[in-house]
């Protein structure tokens, strides 16, 4: 990505140790094996035609097609999950440079977020710095910062009405794409940042990409669907898309590390120093789930594979099933503690218990650490 980043984060993690070189070497071996590439292959290529078949299909027909307001909801639904697709399999991978060994097809591959209303210039310092640097450390990684509206870290202050929030934030939840799509990204543009790194606005072809990519998207989002439907039946039915797609892709992030099991560690008391190293921190601030489902894990892109996406994330998906039993191996040997739900469900159970409890005033700091980890 272009653009200067101005970090004010000081933050430093503790010496890389045999834990590290250890799940390097194992995963190196997988590949030498193997003899597949890290990134790119005929069957991401395959996927994406299909994702973007998918994509395209349900746009037409709900536009063209649709006459019916339950064939409506059908189809933006499919249009909703489509897009998410989209995100989490070919974007994401295109913004960590996993998806091909070639940088221009991962730049095209980022810039999908931008057609679907999002920025990759934003989502890259959001995502990529931000959050894959300091996973789950309050004030450094944004990705579960609501504001006050609710305490999704142990850390965070706490306020009576949070007592609801694991019924209520669902609704904050729904609202993530529809938020990103209208207003986000335009503030962004005004007061470029996230969490305590900040970054410069975007230049050059950066902003070309930034409204290229928002004309396209209201373009198909408002006036062609306009042109065949009228205003109020097209408005209505970009709430319910963008509703649909704000829960499916912010259900998944926050069950990857929002959860009981998941740390939420802090650094030393008067200090910028985390008291793990890198990969051991990695992680322990992150949760697999659903390892053994095919479906679900061709859908969310390996993002059920969370551990081995933070320690690897210039590793394309399609590999993360295969290199989790090596990384769930070396933590054993290490001492590292390695957390997985077994079904989505069980996921979705834990954070709903882990909204329950910051919600009701739990302890912060250390002792919530002990408290969410019993």
């Amino acid at each position: 990505m272009s653009g200067d980043i101005l970090t004010r984060v000081a933050l430093t993690y503790t010496a890389s140790t045999a834990f590290r070189d250890d799940v390097e070497a194992r995963v190196a071996a997988y590949f030498d094996a193997t003899g597949m590439q890290r990134r790119g292959c005929a069957r991401m290529l395959l996927k994406t035609a299909t994702i973007f078949i998918w994509l395209a299909a349900s746009y037409l027909a709900l536009v063209f097609l649709a006459t019916a307001w339950w064939q409506t909801v059908l189809l933006a639904t499919s249009l909703a999950l489509a897009m998410a697709g989209v995100g989490f399999c070919v974007m994401h991978d295109g913004n960590h440079g996993a998806y091909s060994p070639r940088g221009w097809l991962n730049k095209a591959a980022a810039l999908s977020l931008n057609l679907m209303g999002g920025c990759a210039y934003f989502w890259h310092f959001k995502h990529n710095i931000a959050h894959h640097s300091f996973p789950n450390v309050t004030g450094s990684d944004d990705d579960f910062n609501v504001g006050p509206a609710g305490r999704l870290s142990p850390l965070d202050p706490h306020r009576p009405f949070h007592r609801f929030q694991h019924i209520y934030i669902w609704g904050l939840y729904a609202l993530l794409a529809i938020e990103w799509q209208t207003t986000g990204d335009f503030r962004t543009m005004m007061n470029p940042g996230v969490a305590d790194t900040t970054y410069a606005r975007p230049r050059g072809w950066e902003q070309v990409y930034f409204w290229v990519g928002k004309v396209i998207f209201y373009v198909l989002a408002f006036v062609i669907p306009i042109l065949h439907h009228g205003v109020l039946p097209v408005v209505a039915t970009y709430l319910y898309t963008g509703v649909v797609l704000g829960l499916t892709l912010a259900t998944v992030f926050q069950l990857a590390h929002c959860v009981q099991e998941a740390d939420f560690p802090a650094p030393a008391p008067g200090t910028r120093k985390m008291e793990s190293d890198w990969f051991t921190h990695q992680v322990e601030t992150a949760v697999d789930f659903a390892r053994d489902n095919q479906l679900l894990t061709w859908y969310l892109g390996g993002l059920n594979f969370q551990i081995e996406h933070h320690l690897f994330p210039r590793i394309c998906h399609l590999h993360y099933p295969g290199i989790s039993p090596l990384v769930e191996a070396a933590c054993r040997a290490h001492g590292v503690r390695h957390s997985s739900h077994p079904r989505m469900r069980d996921a979705l159970r834990s954070h709903v218990r882990f909204l329950k409890r910051l919600g009701s005033g739990a302890a912060t700091g250390q002792a919530a650490q002990s408290e969410l980890a019993a």
